[in-house]
């Protein structure tokens, strides 16, 4: 029996707690976690493979490629963009999972603000098979009214980010 590996949760932002959760998974064969974790830090690449992301900056200079503690802002889901930091990063290695989740938050008005947990964790499984796992907890008025909207735009903007990943890491 295999098990796989699940996200790691800051009590604050525990799924089934906040205003709106979503979760999308991919598993690919012939595709390694080393190569789809190249294209997921890169925030260079992000814009030529997932349409709903722009305006990605470093405030602090450093950048594109994600590490641990690096603040950076993005726009995406037609929002103004938000303030990021990367607050957990472990690359993909033998018998470890690649682990990326960044905070996020936009907003100063109770109705405009927004606090996100965005989470990713790559890794490789038996049979020549990566999977990869993205999961987003939101809190705020926005995410709760985000959450009732069918069909729900995060769930598939987010599929779309992972098709588009995993497309770009295959080289197709």
């Amino acid at each position: 029996m295999t098990t796989q590996n699940a996200i790691n949760w800051p009590v604050k932002y525990l799924p089934g707690t906040g205003d709106n959760f979503v979760s999308n998974e991919v598993i690919v064969k012939d595709l390694r976690a080393a190569s789809v974790w190249r294209y997921l830090v890169d925030t260079g690449s992000w814009e030529s493979y997932y349409d709903n992301v722009a305006d990605i900056a470093f405030p602090d200079g450093d950048g594109p490629v994600l590490r641990d503690g690096v603040r950076f802002r993005f726009a995406t889901f037609g929002r103004p963009p938000l303030d990021a930091r990367v607050v957990e990063f472990q690359v993909p290695a033998e018998g470890l999972p690649g682990r990326l989740s960044w905070t996020a938050r936009q907003g100063a008005r109770p109705e405009e603000r927004l606090d996100v947990l965005h989470a990713w964790l790559v890794e490789d499984l038996p049979g020549d098979r990566v999977r990869v796992l993205t999961q987003e907890s939101q809190i705020g008025e926005p995410a709760a009214a985000l959450a009732l909207v069918t069909p729900n735009p995060m769930l598939n903007g987010h599929q779309a980010w992972l098709d588009g990943l995993v497309r770009a890491a295959a080289g197709r």
